[in-house]
């Protein structure tokens, strides 16, 4: 079985936040002790993290769910809660993240880049915290917020900077394998490589690491055979090696080979074609068809060693020329403020701090139920209500909280 995997699945729960305390000093010679709870804690966030000892997202393939630690419950004598542990989740340097529609929310690209897969609930206010003077002695507390609780997608683009392309059968195996310390599958026929490989490669001063991508069939730009998930992997990288098989079984010329290639590259990103490439006859030793571009062989060592010469200049090149690589992540601000929807026959507030408003430990208690009507007057939920059309009795759901419209 593979032990290579560049797409997974990623389930990301945060941590939740801790409840309030309901709490009153006892102390000796002290009557009527005021209200003492603490607040609860914060749940811990996901995050993913650049980390180049992860080669491959296998540690998602048959368990993707991670979840950071719960935020701690106040307590008495105005404590607080422990915030719950933020939770790094190791990814591989080249991994993008998409949300389910498939939106690109981040792309980490450095190691040591990281994003925030899913945030902590906040933990509830003990009732310490709702001690004013016309309430004396407040016996509710919040409850903790859910901490956010998504499915990602993430997908595995090599860093490297040359991509070996080529048909399947071209010799590419064989070339990292000579030029490198990598070890890829070798065989005569065609698919021998089913996954990438990497190889770091030393000429002179300069090291590059080159990708032994998967061969390409006619097609690949479109889904054929694995197209897709091969040519992801050419995307990153900075030089492009075109092989051209001189001993080809189909006895397809290599100009022909060379077209179909760029043509498959064009169709996936067309900016590959503005790649900096080398086009270059494998097989040398056992050519059977004209080419008069350069050649070689990996198994005799012929022109190896002014490829590899030519590919070093290309990649000092190309990494002269480009910026330093940035981590990006697309931020989505939390709405503020409310907003009423109809939801079925009745209708539901959405906004964080209007299901906060609700949150408490017990609104059956007149004081926590005026509290939280004062609350959803003040952040203008009565009044949005009323705009959107709410009618005495109709059913309002606030978060976990549902009731019957009664206006002011």
């Amino acid at each position: 079985m593979s032990a290579f995997v560049d797409e997974s699945g990623l389930h990301a729960k945060a941590g939740d936040g801790g409840a309030g305390a309901v709490s009153f000093r006892r102390e000796a010679h002290v009557a009527r002790g005021g209200p003492d709870g603490g607040d609860g804690g914060k749940g811990g966030d996901v995050w993913l993290v650049a980390d180049t000892n992860a080669a491959s997202l296998l540690a998602f393939r048959d368990h993707p769910h991670r979840r950071a630690t719960d935020g701690g419950h106040g307590t008495s004598k105005r404590a607080s809660g422990r915030n719950g542990a933020d939770l790094l989740v190791p990814v591989p340097v080249g991994t993008t993240v998409k949300d389910k529609e498939g939106a690109v929310l981040a792309d980490l690209v450095a190691p040591g880049d990281r994003w925030r897969a899913a945030e902590g609930g906040r933990g509830g206010k003990g009732n310490a915290r709702f001690l004013t003077n016309r309430r004396r002695a407040p016996a509710f507390a919040e409850q903790g917020e859910v901490g956010e609780e998504r499915w990602l997608r993430l997908e595995l683009r090599l860093l490297a900077d040359v991509a070996v392309v080529g048909f399947p059968n071209a010799g590419k195996s064989t070339f990292v394998s000579t030029v490198s310390a990598a070890k890829p599958k070798i065989a005569d026929y065609p698919f021998t490589t089913l996954e990438p490989h990497l190889g770091v490669v030393r000429h002179d001063d300069t090291e590059f690491v080159v990708a032994d991508v998967p061969g390409l069939i006619e097609g690949a730009s479109e889904g054929r055979g694995l197209g897709h998930q091969f040519l992801r992997h050419v995307e990153r990288a900075r030089v492009l090696l075109v092989l051209v098989d001189l001993a080809a079984v189909d006895e397809r010329a290599p100009e022909q080979q060379e077209r179909i290639l760029l043509e498959e590259l064009g169709r996936y990103r067309p900016e590959l074609l503005d790649r900096p490439r080398l086009v270059v006859g494998s097989k040398a030793d056992v050519a059977a068809l004209a080419w008069d571009g350069p050649r070689l062989s990996a198994a005799t060592g012929e022109g190896v060693r002014a490829v590899v010469g030519r590919l070093a200049e290309l990649v000092t090149r190309a990494r002269a020329e480009e910026a330093a690589p940035e981590a990006y992540a697309v931020h989505t601000p939390v709405p503020e403020g409310v907003r009423v929807e109809r939801e079925g026959g009745g209708f539901v507030v959405v906004g964080r701090e209007a299901e906060r408003a609700v949150a408490l430990s017990d609104l059956t208690n007149a004081g926590a139920l005026a509290y939280a009507h004062d609350r959803l007057r003040r952040l203008g939920v009565l009044k949005a209500l009323a705009r959107a059309g709410a009618q005495p009795g109709d059913a309002v759901r606030i978060g976990s909280l549902a009731f019957e419209y009664e206006p002011d």
